[in-house]
């Protein structure tokens, strides 16, 4: 049996009070899903997420867009386009993550770039013009993410002679602090690994799905793979400890109910795996990790808390839950049901004053944020 950790409150009757971002059948698109969240300082906030055709993965149309906040997530400004879709071209872009280097300002967005096929059946190469192959790539802006410049990181993120395909982690990067490797740049991906190393083109048997980052000690102008990590570690989400060591909490691949860690005290490059965390119930879905004050020193207490959001199920995407560790994630709390329906992909991520935003999807139907101020806490 699963120990639960901490016994999870009652569940409220209504979601806490929300702003809806996106809605089936308004705006560009006539379905919305998978979120990122990113808090530029200031009350400036970016909330992305995938516009779709059918609400399905891709090769369904699939393209980025965007809101803006400016004022702490309790306004928010029209949809922008974050990356259209090519219609004529067939090329798709979805699982958008956020990543903001504090030293120049500039942001990242990781994402998807598919064409005629998606996880499940691409094929290993590193070729985005090949149509069987999904690559992903790093928009980078200068301008608080109003324009992008793409490139591909297809090549350094699934060298086809070790793994099949990849994708980024949707929802947020974070940039260490402090430690040795502070400064650093990191975003976490998932990837299909060949039994063996083996090289070949399509979906083989024995294929194991483990977590790993993409990470740059030059203000993103290069990117590293580091070591991947575990068995069946999906999208992963991670955080920083207060002695710069990286927590890395993933999803279930196969789905049993549970969560599964690793720590790397090499900024990314290696882990040690911790296996299944027996204090989080979850259905096999993507969550977000996030400090509760990003910028405090190491010695300061604050620097040990953390925020964990997450479908609090151990078989249906429901009970949207934030969870607070004091003790960098030995022991957990429930802070509050931020959603008791059901729900698929949420972010948490600090904002000013003490409050934090979270972002969710409803079924494909609605993108919800909500401004959560400390004393709700």
């Amino acid at each position: 049996m699963i120990d639960l950790g901490f016994s999870p409150g009652p569940v409220p009757e209504a979601p806490v009070p929300h702003t809806v971002l996106a809605r089936a059948g308004e705006g560009p698109w006539p379905r919305y899903r998978i979120v990122g969240l990113l808090h530029l300082g200031d009350g400036h906030l970016l909330a992305g997420f995938d516009g779709r055709e059918t609400g399905q993965d891709v090769p369904d149309p699939t393209g980025l867009v965007q809101r803006r906040s400016r004022d702490g997530g309790r306004t928010w400004g029209p949809f922008e386009e974050l990356r259209d879709a090519d219609r004529e071209g067939r090329e798709w872009f979805c699982d958008p993550s956020y990543l903001r280097d504090p030293a120049t300002g500039r942001l990242f967005v990781f994402h998807t770039h598919a064409k005629d096929r998606g996880v499940w059946d691409a094929v290993a190469g590193t070729d985005d013009a090949d149509r069987d192959v999904m690559g992903s790539a790093v928009g980078v802006s200068d301008d608080d993410g109003r324009s992008w410049q793409f490139r591909s990181v297809t090549a350094v993120a699934a060298p086809p002679a070790l793994i099949r395909t990849a994708f980024p982690t949707s929802g947020a990067g974070i940039t260490l602090r402090r430690g040795p490797h502070a400064g650093r740049l990191l975003q976490p991906y998932c990837g299909w690994f060949r039994p063996g190393g083996s090289a070949g083109e399509g979906p083989a048997d024995g294929e194991v799905v483990r977590s790993y980052v993409l990470f740059s000690d030059d203000h993103g102008e290069t990117w590293q793979r580091g070591e991947p990590v575990g068995e069946d570690m999906d999208e992963t989400t991670i955080v920083e400890l207060s002695d710069g060591r990286v927590l890395l909490n993933s999803r279930d691949h196969a789905r049993g109910g549970h969560r599964r860690i690793a720590v790397s005290a090499d900024g990314g490059q290696s882990w040690e795996d911790r296996g299944i965390d027996p204090q989080f119930v979850d259905p096999g879905n993507n969550a977000q990790l996030a400090a509760r004050h990003p910028e405090a020193g190491q010695d300061d207490p604050r620097a040990r808390e953390l925020l964990f959001s997450n479908a609090w199920d151990r078989f249906a995407r429901r009970r949207g839950t934030l969870s607070s560790s004091h003790d960098e994630g030995q022991t957990w709390q429930e802070a509050l049901v931020f959603e008791p329906g059901p729900l698929d992909y949420s972010v948490v991520q600090a904002l000013d004053r003490g409050a934090v935003g979270v972002i969710w999807e409803v079924e494909a139907r609605e993108i919800r944020f909500a401004r959560i101020e400390a004393e709700q806490l």
